[in-house]
């Protein structure tokens, strides 16, 4: 990379220019569906339903209210259905109306109000979407106020939100990130690195969901993921490795010696790092959801990415610059000639050190505390209140609930196969008798296959409802027939079954994995388990967090988001994998110090707290950078992805301060050598294949566990 530097640069920058021009049209690809699971019953049930009765939906709810008339008046009739009438029969191929059905429940409870359900043209959302655009002007009704809602318009309302999300937060993220490294890096030239590598890594990570786009759904989402990874793990890398750089130069290295030692321990700290946390994330592609899969594939491409162009874009760079890398300094820069005993990250470690029993017990105490709320969490999905208060779609939604017949909308629907009409007619009559139940129709037939719509009294999202669909589904078919139960709530039991089935897998890879690479990383079987734990203890704070503030709603008005009672399932999952790569991230560059300074002495005591006070300001301050990052998605307009912003920045939070500075030099006291331990034969395998900061440093005496 030293000697082909320019070359490298300018590759980088070619395909910086790439991902700028196509990548970023990934926006145009992406969809806002796939937090269902496509092989469950509900699923099933929607494609028979499409094959047979044809496609029909609530891909628009266009609400019509006049102050004054009612719907038994001639002219709001008129207005309504010739209004409808006009609308391009190519873009609008289903209408559904108060008139055309005499349904109670299209009119409101004062008579002053009617929707209609309009089935927009498209085989996807993004052709629905522009069949919408098309229409839209024209749904207005004269003289009566016209509100348009549905999942499309819902659809279309967050992947607009999330866009203008992303560019306000990276509008204000990336001054404050640049006015921060320069502190932090004390050089506007320092400083500059780690955002040229976020940038790689973002561009780099779009294009690869464009890419990927072109063979798969895509969810809008993922972009969040890859920004928020993009720009923190740069902002790590770059830290620990002009640090590194830094020192080697500090220490009378020439330029491309320094830039080969900073490979040799920094860059392959980096790389372990790089592929724990890619890990980590690989651990959500086993889910069949659309939306986790999107997030681990737009997360490993960030990760990779950015780990790539840490260890040959930025050696590069460091070359280019060798000691101008200080060049626009902020802070003047003296060799510091007192030791590291003087250091306060070092006095810290011995003051824990000396009382380590009481800062282990008081630390779990806190973090038990803290994740206790998660023991009652209550899961559910996401419906238009993920939407800030006063968006259309969302007002539509709210309206219908409140004015109209309750769930409406949102029915419970049995496609039903029934070769015997009173067959079905006692199924229909079985369904009503269920308890919750509060109607039960026939809505639609083609030959053999019925469509039975169920409405009942409760929240849709609700424990409740799942429970009766459990109970719908639990009636007998008809006689040599089939039922398949769907609707929104029947989508959520089976995304709930789907994310059960499928968590203990994610944990098996996920530990498995990160305790391999950690092994290999230091040589130890006693400290992956510990960090793996130390892990759980950080996410168990972050989830009761989201409990208290997500589900129970403290906060939230600060926060200005509309709490349901419940938590949305597969954003845990995510703040899981997440969470798990970024600790990891710490753990390793922690980790590496001290491994590296017990190499050199064989001291556990001294190498803790030389360890620490070489890595904890890099720590501490790559997790002040990712918390602007991470604080910024936190003001986001969609509640789901504050919540993700609000939950990564507590389990950070937490992770870098009293876990990594408090909890990890007390256990590590504790423990003593048996931190190090490992039987003989892997020990002997870590000498010959582990990945050493240090390939010559020696190797300490075996260690044996009394």
């Amino acid at each position: 990379m030293v000697r082909r530097r320019w070359w490298v640069v300018g590759l980088a920058l070619a395909f910086m220019a790439f991902g700028g021009v196509w990548g970023t049209q990934v926006f145009g690809a992406l969809t806002t569906e796939g937090f269902e699971d496509p092989a469950s019953e509900s699923s099933r049930s929607v494609v028979r339903a499409e094959e047979t009765l044809g496609r029909s939906g609530n891909d628009l709810v266009v609400l019509y209210r006049s102050p004054t008339a009612t719907v038994d008046d001639p002219a709001f009739r008129a207005a309504v259905t010739q209004t409808l009438a006009a609308l391009p029969k190519d873009d609008v191929t289903a209408t559904v109306t108060y008139w055309s059905t005499n349904s109670p429940g299209l009119v409101s409870h004062d008579r002053r109000a009617t929707y209609a359900v309009l089935t927009l043209a498209g085989a996807d959302e993004t052709e629905r979407g522009e069949a919408l655009e098309r229409v839209e002007s024209g749904l207005a009704a004269p003289g009566l106020e016209t509100r348009v809602g549905g999942i499309t318009a819902v659809s279309r309302d967050i992947r607009e939100r999330v866009a203008a999300d992303i560019a306000l937060a990276e509008t204000i993220s990336i001054p404050v990130l640049l006015a921060l490294l320069v502190l932090v890096f004390g050089s506007v030239a320092a400083a500059s690195l780690p955002l040229a590598i976020g940038g790689l890594a973002i561009l780099g990570a779009f294009t690869a969901l464009r890419a990927m786009s072109y063979v798969t759904d895509v969810s809008v989402f993922s972009v969040n993921l890859v920004t928020i990874l993009g720009l923190g793990l740069a902002i790590d890398y770059g830290l620990f490795m002009v640090g590194r750089f830094r020192e080697e130069i500090a220490h009378g290295a020439g330029v491309e010696d320094a830039v080969a030692r900073t490979m040799a321990t920094a860059g392959r700290t980096v790389a372990v790092s790089g592929v724990t946390v890619a890990v980590s994330l690989a651990g959500l592609l086993i889910f069949p959801m659309t939306f986790l899969r999107s997030m681990g594939l737009g997360g490993l491409s960030a990760v990779l990415v950015a780990m790539v162009a840490a260890l040959t874009v930025l050696p590069a760079l460091l070359a280019i610059l060798g000691r101008r890398v200080d060049a626009l300094s902020v802070r003047r820069r003296r060799p510091s000639t007192r030791g590291v005993e003087h250091g306060f990250w070092y006095r810290l470690a011995h003051s824990i050190m000396r009382r380590p029993v009481l800062y282990a017990v008081g630390v779990l105490a806190v973090l038990l505390l803290a994740g206790a709320p998660f023991l009652r969490v209550q899961f559910g999905g996401i419906d238009p209140r993920v939407l800030p208060e006063g968006t259309e779609s969302r007002v539509v939604t709210e309206t219908v609930d409140r004015d109209f017949v309750q769930n409406s909308q949102l029915p419970i629907e049995a496609i039903v196969t029934a070769p015997d009409p009173a067959d079905l007619e006692r199924y229909v009559a079985a369904v009503r008798a269920v308890d919750g139940v509060a109607t039960a129709d026939v809505t639609g037939r083609a030959g053999e296959v019925f469509r039975v719509t169920v409405t009942y009294a409760s929240d849709p999202i609700s424990a409740q409802t799942r429970d009766l669909v459990a109970d719908i589904r639990a009636v007998p078919p008809p006689a040599g027939g089939e039922v398949l139960v769907g609707g929104l709530t029947a989508r959520l039991a089976d995304q709930l079954d789907a994310v059960a089935d499928r968590l203990p897998w994610m944990a098996l890879i996920i530990v498995g994995a990160t305790f391999l690479l950690l092994f290999l990383a230091f040589g130890s079987l006693v400290l992956p388990v510990k960090a793996i734990l130390m892990n759980v203890l950080s996410l168990g704070a972050s989830f009761g967090a989201l409990v208290l503030i997500f589900q129970d709603g403290h906060l939230s008005g600060l926060l200005n988001f509309t709490s349901t009672g419940t938590l949305e399932a597969t954003q845990p999952i995510l703040v899981l994998a997440v969470v798990f790569g970024l600790s990891m991230d710490y753990e390793v560059f922690l980790m590496s110090r001290i491994r590296e300074e017990y190499d050199r002495t064989g001291d556990n005591p001294q190498a803790v707290a030389v360890g620490l006070q070489r890595s904890g300001r890099i720590i501490t301050s790559a997790a002040l950078l990712i918390l602007v990052v991470i604080g910024l998605f936190s003001i986001s307009g969609i509640t789901f992805i504050k919540l993700i912003g609000v939950a990564l920045l507590i389990a950070v939070l937490v992770d870098a301060t009293i876990v990594r500075a408090l909890l990890v030099p007390a256990t590590m006291r504790l423990l003593g050598t048996a931190n190090w331990w490992a039987p003989a034969p892997l020990r002997r395998f870590y000498e010959r294949h582990g990945f050493r900061e240090s390939d010559d440093a020696p190797v300490p005496v075996a260690v044996k566990v009394p």
